[in-house]
């Protein structure tokens, strides 16, 4: 059998490049602006640093030593504990996606960090590797492939022709020089890539038109805003400042000259930005996964597996569909996050044409069939919707005569507010019921819904978990109903559908009832 192993040696740099960042900010205040301090804050807050670093790096050596994994015929296992000591078995099975990330401290070192999302639940339900070489990592992956899929056959010789063949392999790999290994895995990974196919590119134009849909040339602004309040802490800049905001108010173009040089400067940083995120971002998948790579600099990577795809959520927001644009995002079971950040890298791409994504869609999961014939909520589903706000708009209606707060020293403010709160609840339940939409075949369900953003939702029955039918006393009376159904995802995925005809609603339990002959277990 395979020996555990320890983790990269480099993880202790890492863990200690991320101590770093941590600190940072605390440094500069203890050991820069304040060091000739001898407050009772600064003085022992500087003591008490030099513990928390002192325990931090007792820490990060003694996690590498304890730590180890091993990587089984059908599952991972891994180790960890000083004192207690404590082994986890995950499943290959249980792995839904694959995500890489290779920062700027694995490009230097020429590594990257790998994390296997699984569908378990409570804690360690992901299998991290924060440092790990490339051709380790590609190694695990075909690891990982291999072990479940029992029937393939197997061509590497480093895995041999069965599971006790494969297993005796890795246990000789690891013994010995590895050059022949290596070069196996570069073959390994170099044909899979040839395998793939590229759905998806992004153009010069499609970067440009991403950066102004997303509005990115607008965060340049807050960022300094925040910035100059941080500084100002420290560095008193209003007194500074006064004397240059009063020189640049006596010259109208000098203001003039600043706006224009602010507008260049957010619309420069925003494509910049942009472009860094989405400027070598690619789609492409072969007979088994998607495949998603994002960044120039900071560079990540999804994969999922086609049978883990639980849904496709097709989003759009007021300016995207009216610039024609759409996002497509992959539902899975797993956890999407490197580093405790939430990753988006799940969309197939944020500002995709609408002909374009649904076209996409049809390549990378055959699978799924997304139709544009959709069924309308009849037209007593908007009463229902018109009199649900009644109680709420009554209640502020009574508050507001009540108090009549005068805002801006407009006294007649209150029922000008009070209009304006009544235009735009009712716009949002006229533009929901307008935008609400649903369709049912044979093995599939698809959900449109939503007001100012519209969530289009497409699913497989064999991928649903749970459906509920429920009615209101009100949906009662005008014989309609709602229905819910539930994914597995990461949080569960809840999607419900309200006031459609009440035989709809059987039918969609009905219809579910019906997945028995196409279930599979997973």
């Amino acid at each position: 059998m395979m020996k555990p192993k320890r983790y990269h040696p480099l993880l202790m740099l890492f863990d200690v490049w991320g101590f770093v960042k941590n600190v940072f900010f605390l440094v500069i205040i203890l050991f820069v602006l304040n060091y000739q301090s001898q407050s009772f804050l600064f003085k022992y807050g500087r003591y008490a640093f030099y513990l928390y670093t002192v325990i931090t790096f007792i820490y990060i050596i003694s996690k590498w030593l304890t730590q180890k994994y091993k990587l089984g015929d059908t599952a991972f296992h891994l180790y960890k504990g000083v004192f207690t000591k404590k082994e986890q078995t995950i499943p290959y099975a249980k792995i839904q996606n694959v995500n890489r990330h290779i920062s700027v401290f694995h490009r230097i070192f020429k590594m990257t960090s790998i994390h296997f999302e699984t569908a378990m639940s409570g804690e360690d339900t992901t299998i991290k590797f924060n440092v790990i070489s490339l051709q380790e990592a590609d190694k695990m992956e075909k690891v990982i492939e291999q072990g479940t899929q029992h029937d393939r056959e197997l061509d590497d010789h480093d895995f041999g022709q069965d599971k006790l063949e494969r297993q005796n392999d890795i246990d000789v790999e690891e013994h010995k020089e590895v050059p022949d290994e290596v070069s196996t895995l570069k073959t390994n990974a170099q044909s899979g890539r040839q395998n793939r196919v590229i759905h998806f590119n992004p153009t010069k134009r499609d970067v440009l038109k991403a950066s102004f849909t997303s509005l990115s040339f607008l965060v340049l602004v807050p960022i300094l805003v925040s910035l100059y309040f941080q500084l100002d802490d420290f560095f008193d800049l209003d007194e500074r400042a006064e004397g240059l905001i009063s020189i640049i108010l006596s010259a109208w173009w000098l203001i003039v000259v600043i706006i224009v040089a602010l507008v260049i400067t957010s619309i420069i940083f925003g494509i910049v930005r942009v472009y860094l995120k989405y400027g070598k971002y690619e789609i492409s998948s072969d007979e088994e996964r998607v495949y998603i790579t994002q960044g120039v600099i900071d560079e990540r990577s999804f994969s999922i597996s086609k049978q883990n795809v639980q849904a496709v959520e097709i989003t759009q927001s007021l300016i995207k569909r009216l610039l024609g644009i759409v996002e497509v995002k992959l539902i899975s079971a797993g956890n999407l996050k490197i580093d405790d950040d939430d990753l988006k890298i799940s969309s197939l791409y944020p500002f995709l044409p609408e002909k374009r994504a649904y076209e996409m869609i049809a390549e990378i999961l055959p699978s799924y069939e997304i139709t544009e014939q959709m069924s309308k909520l009849p037209k007593k589903a908007l009463w229902v919707r018109l009199l649900r706000p009644i109680w709420f708009i009554v209640l502020v209606s009574v508050a507001l005569f009540y108090f009549q707060p005068a805002i801006w020293g407009l006294e007649q403010a209150w029922w000008i507010g009070l209009v304006l709160l009544i235009v735009v609840i009712y716009s949002f339940v006229i533009l929901g019921y307008k935008n609400t939409k649903y369709t049912i075949n044979d093995h599939f369900i698809q959900i449109k819904k939503g007001g100012m953003v519209t969530s289009h939702i497409v699913t497989k029955r064999d991928k649903i978990i749970e459906v509920k039918v429920f009615r209101s006393f009100l949906q009662r009376k005008l014989g309609i109903a709602s229905f819910e159904i539930v994914n597995r995802a990461n949080p569960v995925r809840h999607t419900e559908l309200d006031d459609i005809p009440v035989a709809m609603a059987g039918s969609v339990y009905t219809w579910y009832m019906d997945r028995t002959k196409e279930i599979e277990i997973e």
